[in-house]
């Protein structure tokens, strides 16, 4: 009788929970949407790249509140919502505003497990948008600007046995201050969309030793065949000894280990296998701390020897290479843009379903434009092989535009503090994402859009990671400086500028529109630069590009970003609709002809 008790009691509570949340809004919404479970809400291990066997995840109900800025802990809370969606968002189950008079709170309480009790516990957040302050039992434990980037703080002083209650508060000014933002403007139209405050990665508890790993670096260089793994602890102490052992298949293959605070240098085996977007070989990785005998922390990660480059070919025409040989990178623009979770993805299905169809087209690269996505997102881009240019995401005001010449006007001026939050935003994002293979090209502008001190910023970042390339502005105002000079034109491709000493890339053109009426995100006020009515006319249109870009590849370019990978909320320009329920191209014809242009450099 008590079995059955418990089991009716946890059917009700299951229930009750299921009842009280729900997505907001009657807009569109994906098919991952309704496979939302509220007690176990994105439950895959947030950071693959550096994994432990222990964590708990703290997604699911959460309490909130929005109240105005400088205003103490609310004594009662406005509801519930669904950690890490947005508060804006449907799958929030608040769809709210917040603006820059306000801010939002958060509370939740959580046991550690008991198992836990010899350990550092720290408290791990996968982004927050933008100014995140944090307590846990009262205990002020950190704070954090940045919306795009994860962050943590020890939290172990501030626990207490059994029940703990965490709580965040943030501030996010969206298109009012100077920060980051990409697209997210208080009056979305066009091609600006919808504030995104708050969480909207992943909150999960992870417990460490006192002395453990904090961070991984890791360098392949395949000219003289080595791996550097550098592995940042929170404590530096000379007598700890890093041990990496490198396996295939779960085999080892190579082996090294260093003291005093020096890289690992490891020599990979004769046969190593390169990463490509046709191969994407990865090696796993244990990476091992030491203190004498006894070992003190082992993380599992994972590397890929790859090397990205330039070169002039026998036509005098500089291109870009990968693993010393042309390719011409090819891919959509790809904003990760969700109608019912805006920046988070439904679930890691959702997350990884764009990645595998920009593969299913034939394109071998995605440019991460103007966001920056959870760990997974680029685990998944190694997996299936897909070279990703980051974008940072724009943020502030941007001087005069000028996309068909170099610049000849003044850059603009950003004041003290949003030029310091920018450089560390910047930082923080190279430093969050250098360990991804897949990760090929960083770009620091985008246009014009928040564009200041272009010379300093692209040779500071080549300076920082010399190890990728530097688009310095992609379709902004042109700098001789970087790896490569970046057009966009629209709709159809086109040459307007030419630089013999650095690549030349298209990095944007497209936007070839069709607004299919069961897919849209609003009835009307949609767009493209071009529309079309059928699925036979755009996917006419768009072979008719490709054979026009064939021709420029032959006379310069290097590589070409199409637009875009999906619609996001009026734009009707995707090669899927914003719920991504229908794939609005003829996906064979689209297919061959982007895989001859991935190929053409190499008949």
């Amino acid at each position: 009788m008590r079995k059955i008790l418990t089991l009716l009691i946890t059917v009700f509570l299951t229930l009750s929970l299921s009842a009280q949340w729900q997505p907001a809004g009657d807009k569109i919404k994906t098919k991952w949407a309704s496979q939302i479970d509220v007690k176990n809400v994105l439950p895959e291990y947030p950071r693959p790249i550096m994994e432990r066997s222990e964590w708990q995840n703290l997604n699911g109900l959460w309490e909130y509140a929005i109240q105005p800025v400088g205003k103490q802990k609310p004594s009662r809370f406005d509801g519930e919502i669904l950690v890490p969606f947005a508060v804006e968002s449907s799958l929030s189950g608040v769809q709210k505003r917040v603006g820059t008079d306000n801010e939002l709170w958060y509370q939740l309480e959580f046991t550690v497990p008991s198992k836990w009790k010899n350990n550092k516990v720290l408290l791990h957040f996968g982004a927050v948008d933008w100014k995140a302050d944090v307590w846990v039992n009262d205990v002020k434990v950190g704070q954090h600007k940045g919306g795009y980037t994860p962050f943590s703080f020890d939290i172990t002083a501030a626990l207490a046995s059994g029940k703990n209650t965490l709580v965040v508060k943030v501030w996010d000014p969206t298109d009012q201050g100077y920060q980051p933002r990409g697209k997210q403007v208080n009056r979305p139209e066009g091609i600006w969309y919808t504030p995104v405050t708050g969480i909207w990665q992943t909150v999960w508890l992870e417990p460490v030793p006192e002395t453990y790993i904090e961070n991984l670096k890791i360098t392949p260089n395949i000219d003289n065949n080595t791996l550097k793994v550098e592995a940042i602890t929170n404590v530096a102490s000379s007598t700890d000894k890093v041990e990496v052992i490198v396996k295939e298949g779960g085999k080892v293959v190579a082996t090294a280990k260093s003291i005093n605070n020096q890289p690992v240098e490891i020599a990979m085996p004769n046969d190593v296998k390169l990463w490509s977007p046709n191969s994407p070989n990865l090696y796993d990785l244990e990476v091992v701390l030491w203190d004498g005998t006894k070992q003190v922390d082992k993380v599992e990660s994972y590397a890929a020897m790859r090397k990205y480059s330039i070169k002039r070919d026998k036509k005098g025409i500089v291109r870009l290479q990968l693993n010393n040989k042309d390719l011409f990178q090819f891919g959509p623009l790809d904003q990760g843009w969700w109608p019912d979770g805006l920046y988070t993805a439904p679930t890691d299905e959702a997350l990884e379903y764009d990645i595998i169809k920009t593969k299913d087209f034939g394109f071998n690269m995605i440019r991460k434009h103007v966001k920056v996505e959870p760990a997974r997102w680029y685990t998944h881009c190694d997996r299936h092989g897909i070279i990703v240019w980051q974008d940072m995401p724009n943020g502030d005001r941007g001087p005069e535009w000028q996309m068909h010449q170099y610049f000849t006007g003044t850059d603009r001026v950003r004041s003290f503090e949003s030029e310091d939050n920018y450089r560390r935003e910047w930082k923080d994002i190279i430093d969050y994402l250098y360990s991804y293979p897949s990760v090929g090209v960083w770009v620091p502008f985008n246009e014009a859009w928040g564009q200041f001190k272009t010379v300093e910023i692209a040779e500071w970042t080549k300076q920082y990671d010399p190890s990728r390339l530097v688009n310095p502005a992609s379709g902004g105002n042109h700098y001789t400086v970087g790896d490569m000079v970046d057009l966009h034109n629209y709709p159809n491709p086109r040459m307007y500028l030419y630089d013999a000493q650095r690549a030349t890339v298209l990095g944007e053109y497209g936007g070839i529109g069709w607004a299919n009426k069961e897919h849209l995100w609003v009835p009307d006020r949609n767009w493209g630069y071009v529309q079309f009515n059928s699925s036979k006319e755009v996917t006419d249109e768009y072979i008719k590009y490709a054979d026009e870009l064939k021709q420029l590849i032959r006379q310069g370019f290097s590589a070409a970003v199409y637009t875009q990978t999906t619609d996001v909320e009026v734009e009707v320009n995707g090669l899927m609709t914003y719920d991504r329920k229908l794939v609005k191209v003829d996906e064979e014809r689209v297919k061959k002809v982007n895989q001859d242009i991935c190929n053409i450099l190499n008949d």
